[in-house]
């Protein structure tokens, strides 16, 4: 038997998902392994780009968009891995992530899903790496910018421990486990599909788990933008959640249509506010000088360059990082999007074997995409 099947749904991030699954690629090693791609009909060609540069992977192609539960239930149907990975598509990971995520997971006796923690495009990290339970009263907390018990703080974002929640854009889980508690509910179109997986673990007594030592990027926005109909999705999706396992009177079911209303009414101010781009002058380029990186210059036409083997320790008078993955290691490029130095430096990654580079500066946004 395999011992993992990565599952993998995409919908027309063709240059995102490339970079990942040439991440994954890198990943997997010391146990046996499948790549499981369910392409939710995408029109940008990413399909094509997975039977030429990929062909060892599993292609399903919906001819419709079906979501993002039904299309990750397609893809278990077809695996044959002891472990399921449900992994996004504009996901960037190490070369031990998967290793480290395995071998924890073998430790546990109740073991339920595992995620791990997560960065964007900055270096921030993302605290919906690990959650609570979102109940109605801790989500109208939230509204009101109280996320104190909407995230799962009691644990330190480096550590490990058992959580409640977790998402679904790195999460795994036994096969016979995932089968037993009936998967994700088709239900939800997209969002909330990871909260009602990890509470139905739950409540059959497994634990999740969040593993603090292995990070990952989720560039993150780049399946959808964060607009009116995304929003409807996510609030409408806490509803499906709170419908299906909370006995609620009509007056608290008000309350809860109030509540997702004013979340969708403020998030799309939030999600309407103009997002300065930053213009690329200085950069700096990790990578080797025998390299040609003429291409890039060409487009970023930048006043002042600098190509070096080294990570610097003084990034002030460089507003752009690109990091040569042909060059550098997957955790290396992860590591120092994490650092300080780089914390307000826009990072780009340069894939190999293939000529783009892409990044994101925002969470809430499509990232930078830029074919030379």
């Amino acid at each position: 038997m395999i011992k993992l099947s990565i599952i993998i749904v995409n919908y027309n991030v063709r240059y995102f998902l490339e970079q990942c699954l040439l991440s994954v690629k890198d990943a997997c090693f010391d146990f046996s392994s499948e790549v499981i791609v369910v392409d939710n009909n995408s029109i940008d060609g990413s399909c094509e780009m997975i039977k030429d540069k990929f062909p060892q992977v599993k292609l399903i192609s919906n001819q419709e968009n079906v979501g993002f539960g039904k299309a990750n239930n397609i893809g278990v149907s077809k695996a044959k891995g002891e472990y399921i990975l449900f992994l996004n598509p504009d996901t960037y990971i190490a070369e031990d992530t998967l290793k480290k995520s395995i071998d924890f997971a073998e430790r546990q006796n109740n073991f339920g899903a595992l995620g791990v923690k997560m960065i964007d495009g900055t270096g921030s990290y993302l605290p919906e790496s690990k959650r609570n339970i979102p109940t109605i009263k801790i989500a109208s907390k939230k509204i009101m910018g109280n996320s104190k018990n909407y995230y799962a703080n009691q644990i330190n974002e480096n550590n490990t421990g058992p959580v409640e929640i977790l998402t679904g854009a790195f999460m795994l889980i036994k096969q016979k486990v995932y089968i037993e508690v009936g998967g994700f509910d088709s239900d939800y179109f997209m969002y909330g599909e990871d909260i009602d997986l990890s509470y139905k673990l739950l409540n059959k007594n497994y634990q999740n788990y969040y593993l603090g030592s292995s990070t990952i990027i989720h560039f993150k926005g780049e399946s959808t933008t964060k607009n009116i109909s995304y929003l409807k999705n996510f609030y409408g999706a806490m509803q499906i959640f709170y419908n299906k396992y909370f006995k609620i009177n009509q007056f608290d079911y008000m309350i809860q249509k109030v509540v997702v209303k004013l979340l969708i009414l403020v998030n799309s101010v939030k999600a309407n506010n103009n997002i300065v781009v930053k213009e690329k002058r200085n950069i700096v380029i990790i990578g080797d000088k025998s390299n040609s990186y003429q291409n890039i210059l060409d487009i970023v036409k930048p006043k002042k360059v600098k190509i070096t083997k080294k990570f610097l320790l003084d990034f002030s008078e460089f507003d752009t990082v690109f990091f040569d993955q042909k060059f550098m290691s997957n955790s290396d490029i992860i590591k120092y999007f994490k650092a300080k130095q780089l914390q307000d430096v826009s990072k780009r990654i340069i894939s190999k074997n293939s000529k783009f580079y892409l990044g994101s500066d925002t969470s809430s946004s499509k990232g930078e995409v830029v074919v030379f």
